[in-house]
């Protein structure tokens, strides 16, 4: 009885440990079987060699673009709740965040801690710092299914036939859903304290602790009520994000004097960061490379300027992200260290109204 429990919480703590460990074993995996096709790899190290280093430029600002436009999301929703944050920390704390994410075990659950810190330091109480998180969360995958979506229709039969149209169009209406009920709390705290309801009246669950942070969950929820124009900005920047990087894609063909595959392009990026999200590898590592180039060379690329596309897409998407998002991560902690510790915010429960 005693033995039980104690490993069921020695493996909940090695959990992150042993996910990370075999995501990286998944991408170790993926990349032997990348370096097993050398006549590929030689040709795309040769592509690799003649860069036009002004398309190359472009898809390096393209790429910061994104980082500054994820930024901006995060800015207009912290505005909805009455605080502001300047739009240059913000693009530090998404590069740090980021590169958290990409980097360690339990990346994700780090850097969100770590984003929620730096909202409270700006003024952020904790309902609102906690909303932030789940509405930025709904913003990147709502605008993510629609970019799907439109790739989808514009590769029309050719996409078909990659077996896409089910997965982009349950993922599309997911996402839809999960926007409006978050967008209309009521209805989500509605159809969360149905299920709880049920749950303890059937089940005598949930109970303590546990009931404590479901009402906090329901706090953050309803901490604001957004309106139409703060809805469409934050929707428009979360789109920008996400077309910003594909240009970063885009211009990596360019930079490799290379035709863009414009016709699946869209359909391809998106397919490819949806598998990204997936909890495989850190940072998509293998599982990016591998579906963006199956793709793109359906969509007729040709295999071995494909791969040298991608890859390079990869070097400044994410590998060059790692040591600058660790290094703006070191500059925060010293900057946050000599400002002192953060003011201690009262949290409000009440839903904040924002004028138009």
């Amino acid at each position: 009885m005693t033995v039980q429990p104690g490993l069921r919480r020695l493996l909940r703590r090695a959990w992150p440990w042993i996910k990370y460990g075999g995501g990286v074993a998944l991408g170790a995996v993926a990349l032997w079987v990348v370096a097993g096709r050398r006549g590929e790899l030689a040709g795309a190290s040769n592509y690799l060699a003649h860069l036009r280093w002004p398309w190359l430029v472009l898809a390096a600002v393209a790429e910061l673009g994104s980082y500054v436009a994820f930024a901006a999301v995060q800015r207009r929703l912290l505005d909805a709740g009455g605080v502001t944050m300047p739009l240059g920390r913000l693009t530090a704390v998404t590069l740090a965040a980021t590169a958290i994410a990409n980097s360690i075990p339990a990346g994700p659950v780090v850097s969100s801690v770590f984003a929620f810190r730096q909202y409270r330091r700006y003024g952020a109480d904790r309902a609102l710092a906690g909303w932030t998180l789940v509405a930025v969360f709904v913003t990147a995958a709502v605008s993510l299914a629609v970019l799907a979506g439109g790739g989808l229709a514009i590769a029309g039969a050719e996409g078909a036939s990659l077996d896409l149209v089910g997965v982009v169009a349950g993922v599309l209406v997911a996402a839809l859903v999960l926007g409006v009920l978050f967008v209309q709390g009521r209805i989500a705290v509605w159809v969360l304290t149905g299920v709880i309801g049920v749950s303890r009246r059937w089940l005598r669950w949930p109970r303590g602790d546990v009931t404590a942070r479901i009402d906090s969950i329901v706090a953050r929820l309803t901490a604001v009520a957004l309106t139409g124009p703060r809805i469409a900005s934050a929707a428009g920047w979360g789109l920008a994000n996400w077309v910003l990087d594909c240009g970063c894609l885009a211009l990596s063909f360019m930079a490799l004097g290379l035709g863009v595959p414009w016709k699946g392009l869209l359909l391809a990026y998106g397919a490819g960061q949806l598998a990204a999200n997936l909890p495989i590898t850190p940072g998509g590592l293998g599982v990016v490379e591998g579906s963006l180039t199956v793709a793109l060379v359906a969509f007729g690329g040709a295999e071995t300027s494909t791969v040298a596309a991608v890859l390079l897409y990869r070097i400044l998407s994410f590998w060059i992200e790692l040591p600058l998002g660790w290094g703006t991560w070191a500059g925060i902690v010293v900057s946050d260290r000599r400002r002192g510790p953060a003011p201690e915010v009262p949290t409000v429960l009440q839903p904040v109204e924002v004028a138009r």
